[in-house]
This record gives C-alpha cells, structure tokens and sequence, in this order.
C-alpha cells in the first residue's frame, strides 16, 4: 500500500478547515499511513466464511417480564409534596413564556 503523502494531509486538512503547521502535517502524514496499513493488514486477515459480528459473545435479554404491582395512588404520592395542582407535583417557573 503506498505512502499517505504530506500533500494529501494537507489537502484533507484543508477540507476539514483544520489549521495545520508544517511539524503537524509530518506528524499526522506518518501516523495516517501507520492507521491505513493497519486497516489493510486487518483486512486481509478477514475472510468471507466469517459472519459479521457487533460482540465476541452472543448478547441475551435480561429483562424481566412487566407485571402489575400495588403502587402509591396519586393521593398518596402527593401527601408529602410541598405544592400539588391538579394532581401533579408544582414547582416554581425557571423558563420565561417567550422560551
């Protein structure tokens, strides 16, 4: 696989509006070219009998099932509140009507 060239750092740098000096665009030339050739070696290791995977184990549900319980009725959760209107909790306002 050829080189990544300083001149096509530069052209993606100038693409992505990034400010690049002179010592940078070396830099990131070398490490891009260590990234693609890695990319390449993972690549050809890769074979097309080997199905796709997102994880190494496969993933199972371990939520449990919905069932109805006993629960507060709004009354009750509302008893300890300091404000309550119109079965809901009040609390001040902290957004204008404009917003």
């Amino acid at each position: 696989m050829s080189a990544i060239t300083r001149a096509e750092v530069a052209h993606l740098a100038r693409l992505s509006r990034l400010a690049l000096g002179e010592d940078e665009l070396d830099h990131l030339a070398a490490q891009l070219d260590q990234i693609i050739s890695a990319v390449a070696r993972v690549q050809e290791v890769a074979a097309e009998d080997i199905p796709p995977t997102s994880h190494a184990l496969p993933l199972t549900n371990v939520y449990r099932a919905d069932e109805n319980r006993p629960s507060l009725t709004p009354e009750q959760a509302l008893d300890a509140a300091p404000a309550a209107e119109q079965q809901r909790f009040r609390v001040p306002r902290i957004l204008d009507e404009e917003a």
